[in-house]
């Protein structure tokens, strides 16, 4: 069913207040308000936050970690304390931290070896990590960088160095978090707009489940596996600046109106593109309304000048779309859908051989890629599990 106005008013709210669109109100007899696609993408200050931010002090040695401490206590900080490599690891698993603190010479795995495991893994890859030694020279400086430290500093410490340095790698953090929220928040804003319409509450997991299947299937890298995730939920947010009577309509559109359908892809990418972190997924958004044959939407590209992301995303949503029921169609059964898609290539609307490889694709594949996505995918885990946070939220 169409989010009520209040679940939608959370949506929109942060994007409203960063300048990029107005708040939407969907609900009968009311048209959409337009997104607003001249103003740049505007992020939250990342250094305007009243929550302490979490340090682990990692130093085998307690009065150096007092001291530590005693030197930050001007700050908004909380404090988490381990005395090994070990301990860190334990703890970090167990709860997020915004910032390391760790001591070159640890006892058992040493600050070097800490680093290197936090930053292979994906999870843990952009806590910054300032590393302390009293050990001189530079030999141990460049070691303790290519380690993956992000700051080091030896001994002794001056306390307003320390405090300089802590300061620019939080902001740092709080930058990298404030990225995340801004990417969530367009997730969701796309979900929003696939709710307008009642059939197409799932339509976006679908679509990155199926492109991901299919990517699979080509053996595609996993930058472009990750960018065809994103692309199912971000492909046709620019529909939020397509008006209710247009979009929701049962009859045939004018001419007219098809011409403001079209612009939704423009729009999609207006809003998308001052997310650096989103530039792979800009051409699906642009381009999946191309046809093989040149007679598509907005660029007229015709074969493989249609990005091929563009091209997969494209095959699963009109497969989707024949097999959801819509305000203008009933649901066909999968094998008509396959049928449909088989004759639609066979006219030159789309890639033949990814619709014959889609075709021949068993249902498993499907479920194969979803369970990849559940259990093997850290960078999308912090975009799934703040999703799944905002409906459990909107729906209580």
């Amino acid at each position: 069913m169409p989010l009520p106005d209040r679940q939608l008013s959370v949506l929109t709210t942060p994007l409203a207040e960063a300048g990029v669109v107005t708040p939407v109100r969907f609900g009968p007899g009311r048209e959409t308000v337009a997104a607003d696609l001249r103003s740049p993408l505007i992020l939250p200050n990342a250094t305007e936050t009243t929550q302490a931010t979490k340090i682990l002090v990692v130093d085998g040695n307690q009065i150096n970690r007092r001291l530590l401490k005693s030197m930050l206590r001007a700050g908004n900080h909380e404090f988490l304390e381990a005395a090994t490599g070990m301990e860190a690891l334990d703890l970090i698993a167990a709860q997020p931290v915004d910032l390391i603190i760790a001591d070159f010479l640890l006892a058992g795995i040493g600050g070097t070896e800490l680093c290197r495991r936090l930053k292979s893994n994906r999870k843990t890859q952009f806590i910054p990590i300032l590393m302390l030694t009293s050990v001189h020279g530079s030999d141990y400086e460049v070691e303790g960088i290519e380690s993956g430290a992000d700051e080091y500093l030896t001994m002794p410490l001056h306390p307003s160095v320390v405090r300089a340095r802590v300061n620019s790698l939080l902001r740092h953090k709080a930058a990298i978090d404030s990225l995340e929220e801004a990417e969530t928040i367009l997730f969701a804003l796309a979900q929003a707009v696939e709710n307008r319409d009642t059939g197409t509450g799932e339509h976006c997991e679908r679509l990155a489940t199926y492109s991901v299947a299919l990517g699979l299937a080509l053996g595609l890298p996993r930058t472009d596996l990750v960018a065809l995730y994103r692309g199912g939920f971000l492909h046709d947010i620019g529909k939020i600046s397509i008006p209710d009577s247009i979009l929701l309509g049962t009859g045939q559109l004018t001419v007219d109106q098809w011409k403001v359908m079209e612009l939704h892809t423009l729009r999609g990418v207006e809003i998308c593109k001052p997310m650096k972190t989103l530039s792979p997924v800009l051409p699906i958004i642009r381009s999946h309304h191309e046809r093989w044959d040149g007679t598509g939407y907005p660029d007229r590209l015709a074969g493989e000048e249609i990005p091929l992301l563009a091209r997969i995303l494209q095959v699963v949503d009109i497969f989707d779309a024949l097999t959801t029921k819509r305000s203008y169609k009933p649901a066909f059964t999968k094998e008509q859908a396959l049928e449909i898609l088989k004759e639609e290539a066979a006219k030159g609307w789309r890639d033949p051989e990814l619709v014959s490889l889609f075709v021949g694709m068993q249902h498993e594949a499907l479920l194969d890629s979803k369970a990849l996505l559940d259990s093997d995918w850290p960078e999308l885990s912090s975009t799934m599990q703040s999703l799944q946070n905002m409906n459990r939220h909107l729906q209580e």
